[in-house]
């Protein structure tokens, strides 16, 4: 397929639609697809007919389960750069969702992971339905969470994103709401009627006929432990105070961070927390980008992909295989400046400034 058609782009009434059409790849974001989004909504930007964007996923599993990670393990072993190229148009568009001057509707219906959280929750109106399962997954490959994620989970309340960032745990429609990376509840069986109502008539009125209150989550009844054990200095620190909590959840969570690549467990915290004092998305982002070229080029990330995609042996070999080995003069590697001609520039319009600084 072409970008044109892995997204659908047209008008219906005051609304402009894009609806990601990959349903065989659960609508994965390819590089086409970002520039086809990004050229619609620049389009319908300065366009008065189009008052509000939606964005929706074609068929029934989710709007999107991230970025096409199959092209960036070939990248990744062939020492490659389109997928440098690939996050650097995927952050730009994710910063022209958030600065979007139109009500920006994302229906985060079904799965919705990495990518496609990128995508969707920057936007102004995030609509979650009872069959929402939101993720960062990243770490489970040897990543760290991008897209904006870092962003988004260091504003969760407490320790939240930090439990998400490292586990890569999925949330419901509740827990997404709890993590602000929602903003409303409605069925799915309800979205079409929302659709029509958003083509005649602005969003606040097309939503009050079809908000309600999500089913209950889990992390609200979770916040004690969560919180008292992420807040440790070291991943080392939280898998020692998971452990010994006495919580079945969070030995859970401990058995899955043990799954997850000890170096990826390590840039990712420390990623959320230089989030947290970054300030703007736009910031933010070009750290990330500076993280993901830094992963592209570690074995974690090709190993993981292997694992869990391509052989679906489930049994990557991360390297170094432990915490003791990552170094925090490996850590800090990933967030080394990448020279002039490489880093992610955005302008930030707080600052009025482009960035990195």
């Amino acid at each position: 397929m072409t970008g044109d058609e892995e997204v659908v782009v047209r008008t219906e009434g005051r609304t402009g639609r894009l609806v990601l059409n990959r349903p065989r790849a659960l609508n994965a974001l390819s590089h086409p697809m970002v520039l086809r989004i990004e050229e619609a909504l620049t389009a319908w930007r300065e366009d008065p007919r189009v008052e509000t964007v939606v964005i929706s996923g074609a068929g029934e599993r989710g709007l999107c389960a991230g970025g096409d990670i199959r092209a960036i393990h070939a990248d990744a072993r062939t020492g490659g750069t389109a997928s440098a190229d690939f996050w650097r148009d995927e952050y730009r568009l994710n910063a022209l969702i958030a600065r979007y001057p139109k009500p920006y509707v994302a229906f985060m219906d079904g799965i919705v992971m990495g990518g496609g959280v990128g995508v969707s929750a920057h936007g102004t109106v995030r609509i979650v339905t009872e069959r929402s399962r939101v993720a960062m997954p990243e770490t489970g490959i040897g990543f760290v969470p991008d897209v904006g994620g870092t962003y988004l989970l260091a504003l969760a309340p407490g320790q939240l994103g930090v439990h998400l960032a490292l586990t890569g745990a999925s949330v419901g429609a509740a827990d997404a709401l709890l993590c602000g990376l929602a903003d409303h509840f409605v069925l799915s069986d309800r979205l079409e009627r929302l659709v029509t109502d958003l083509a005649h008539a602005p969003v606040h009125d097309a939503l009050a006929a079809h908000v309600g209150q999500a089913p209950p989550g889990r992390l609200a009844a979770q916040r004690a432990w969560i919180d008292e054990c992420y807040a440790a200095d070291t991943v080392e620190e939280i898998l020692d105070r998971l452990r010994a909590s006495g919580v079945p959840a969070a030995e859970e969570a401990a058995a899955t961070l043990a799954t997850r690549s000890p170096t990826a467990l390590k840039v990712a915290l420390t990623s959320v927390r230089r989030a947290r004092e970054l300030g703007p998305l736009e910031r933010v982002l070009a750290q990330e980008y500076r993280v993901s070229c830094a992963a592209l080029a570690s074995p974690d990330l090709v190993e993981g992909i292997r694992a869990q995609v391509i052989d679906k042996d489930r049994a990557p070999r991360w390297s170094p295989a432990d915490l003791s080995g990552v170094t925090d003069e490996d850590v800090a590697r990933y967030f080394a400046p990448l020279g002039a001609d490489r880093e992610l520039r955005l302008a930030a319009p707080d600052t009025l400034q482009e960035v990195p600084w």
